[in-house]
């Protein structure tokens, strides 16, 4: 591989990928297009491969270019973890700290936390990642991860914090109209909320407890959001989080005693980031926050 090939043609191949074309990639960079052709066929002539398919529809990836994909992302994610240290170098009170979670946490009960945090702090920057999929702290995608399930990556720190109860629950409006089962068996018969196509997580959950299949539910989205707001409306019986349902008293429990969850809360970070202040005060801001939750 030849010297030349820096991480700016790097990037401006992950543009192109991403975007299916150089106008596009031009755009999402803040360069030129021209730019960004001379990048990639730098970068195929230092690779010797060929990264892109041409045609009038745009630039597709070859199987060379997909098969290096997931490399440049974590060069990409290290590029940014560098760029956040390097922000929390340059100032004792600030810097940016890139915080991931699930929807749920990450959208009803961290920004309480974060405000917190924000005010004792007002220079630091957070970054706040939404997701269900656990984002690898090794590569760097985040600096500090909530996590519902025992985090299994050697080289990071990882605290337990306790558990959070899940239930299903109905809003008082639809209990109204339709009633409530009186077992898991009668279910079937009422609008469920559940899963789409993502149902890893809720069939491991349940494993034991009760089969789930995608035809039990009546509203079905892999966003967990949109279930809780689906709940919220009254469209039917879903899960909830024992906690956020208890600040909406019209929503009531369903099947207490026959259905119930516990889901573990751990707070993680990578060892190497315990010098880097801004980090070590947003970890130890979300482990003291995240307890007096959890604890009520």
């Amino acid at each position: 591989m030849s010297d030349q090939v820096t991480w700016d043609l790097w990037r401006s191949f992950l543009a192109v990928a991403r975007q299916g074309s150089l106008s596009g990639a031009a755009r999402v960079l803040g360069a030129t297009q021209p730019t960004l052709g001379r990048h990639i066929e730098a970068l195929e002539a230092g690779l010797r491969l060929a990264l892109f398919t041409r045609s009038q529809g745009g630039l597709s990836p070859t199987p060379a270019a997909l098969a290096l994909l997931s490399q440049a992302e974590a060069m990409e994610a290290a590029a940014a973890s560098l760029r956040r240290s390097a922000d929390g170098a340059r100032s004792e009170a600030g810097g940016t700290v890139r915080i991931t979670a699930s929807e749920i946490m990450g959208a009803e009960v961290l920004p309480d936390i974060l405000a917190g945090l924000q005010e004792a702090h007002p220079a630091l920057v957070i970054e706040l990642v939404l997701s269900n999929h656990t984002d690898d702290l090794l590569r760097r995608d985040a600096d500090i991860a909530v996590r519902m399930v025992r985090p299994v990556q050697e080289a990071l720190i990882a605290q337990h914090l306790g558990h959070v109860d899940l239930g299903l629950y109905a809003h008082e409006r639809y209990l109204g109209r339709q009633g409530a089962p009186a077992t898991l068996a009668e279910l079937h018969r009422f609008h469920v909320i559940g899963f789409d196509r993502n149902d890893h997580s809720a069939r491991a959950l349940a494993k034991g407890v009760i089969e789930l299949d995608r035809e039990l539910f009546s509203l079905r989205s892999d966003s967990d959001l949109a279930q809780l707001a689906a709940l919220r409306a009254g469209l039917g019986i879903g899960a909830c989080q024992a906690r956020i349902a208890a600040r909406n008293p019209q929503l009531r429990p369903v099947l207490a005693d026959a259905l119930a969850f516990k889901l573990e809360v751990w707070l993680c970070m990578h060892e190497d980031q315990r010098a880097s202040r801004p980090v070590r005060l947003a970890y130890e801001a979300l482990a003291d926050g995240l307890r007096r939750w959890i604890s009520g």
